[in-house]
């Protein structure tokens, strides 16, 4: 090898080992498509359920706060919480201490339910709470930690929605997840966009989770009640409701359709609402044959908003089947597919379906 060759070479070799040193010059991987979100701490997804009538119920202890609260406390970066109301100590407590640990914490919340001690009290102590400001309610209830889980379902962060209505929280381990609902909360918190003013923008409305597929919705611009007609359209053999408020004429239709063509359709709606209720789906129900009840809860309310659809899909969330839930409230929905998940709602169904006495005919309100 000559001397002129072998000078080349070297220099060569100096260049590309400048160019490995120095961040501009290496050469950038194509970014993968981020499709199947990662697992975290094994189980992906929690299902915890409110239980009134347990003893320890009595005392407000137990409840699936407690387990929030814990997360809470684990939680290292980032807290962002919307709430459609809050007045339990336990959480309380619990943004406050994530918060003086350095902990950065935000909220958003319905402005008409700001005014409690318990709010101003997290006011007092820096952290920033952002009212909705609008007509229409800011209805969501899910906690995002650390930009890596999300906690939501129907439960609202108070004494009574944790230990005496009837409720559902999940807890979802997904950095994808958790993304979709950062970017909701982030229109709200940073934007200032509530209500009808939120834009279609989730980064991942459908994903796979080990393998599991899920949809996150938010309404009013994901067109939530679209995807529930098509839901409910598709099902085969069963279709199982726990409804707070059922006032939706299409979707209500929808289900009397499915249960013509031979479906199961079952129910359970809160007694309070469908007795106060202007145009409640449960005449319509009742009149038709479809095993639907008032629920057994005397001292609480039966707030979820689930659909469990052939015993293996999973609706759950704030969203009440109404039409302000579609058009004017900011709401959260997600769809699991998954039978796992669906058997732990079920079992949830069937123990308020059978808390609930017979069904009985209510006189209807016309008119919505």
């Amino acid at each position: 090898m000559n001397l002129r060759h072998t000078a080349h070479s070297n220099c060569v070799l100096a260049l590309l080992a400048i160019c490995f040193l120095l961040p501009s010059c290496r050469p950038v991987p194509a970014a993968p498509t981020p499709t199947v979100a990662p697992e975290l701490n094994g189980n992906w997804v929690q299902v915890f359920f409110t239980d009134p009538a347990a003893p320890m119920a009595q005392t407000y202890t137990g409840g699936p706060d407690e387990l929030l609260v814990d997360a809470i406390g684990k939680a290292r970066l980032a807290v962002d919480v919307a709430a459609y109301s809050l007045n339990l100590w336990s959480v309380r407590d619990a943004l406050i201490d994530a918060h003086r640990r350095g902990v950065v914490v935000r909220m958003v919340m319905e402005s008409d339910d700001m005014d409690v001690s318990e709010v101003q009290e997290l006011v007092d102590a820096g952290i920033p709470i952002v009212g909705d400001r609008r007509e229409g309610l800011m209805h969501d209830k899910f906690v995002i930690i650390d930009r890596s889980e999300v906690w939501t379902g129907s439960m609202n962060f108070t004494v009574s929605g944790t230990y005496k209505d009837n409720n559902n929280l999940v807890r979802i381990l997904s950095t994808q997840v958790a993304q979709d609902y950062t970017t909701r909360f982030d229109d709200m918190f940073a934007e200032d966009r509530f209500g009808p003013d939120a834009v279609a923008n989730t980064p991942y409305p459908t994903l796979t989770v080990q393998g599991n597929l899920v949809e996150v919705l938010f309404s009013p611009a994901d067109g939530v009640a679209r995807r529930l007609l098509q839901l409910v359209n598709n099902a085969q053999e069963s279709i199982d409701f726990l409804a707070y408020s059922f006032t939706s004429n299409d979707l209500g239709a929808a289900l009397l359709r499915r249960a013509d063509d031979g479906v199961a359709v079952r129910g359970v709606m809160d007694d309070g609402q469908v007795k106060t209720n202007q145009g409640t789906e449960y005449d319509p129900f009742l009149q038709a044959g479809l095993d639907v009840r008032l629920d057994g809860n005397t001292d609480g309310l039966m707030h979820d908003k689930v659909m469990i659809i052939d015993r293996r899909i999973v609706v759950t969330g704030s969203y009440n089947f109404t039409f302000s839930a579609e058009t004017s409230n900011d709401e959260n929905i997600v769809i699991f597919y998954d039978p796992g998940v669906a058997a732990q709602f079920l079992a949830e169904f069937q123990r308020i379906f059978e808390q609930a006495p017979p069904a009985y005919k209510v006189p209807s309100v016309q008119g919505e």
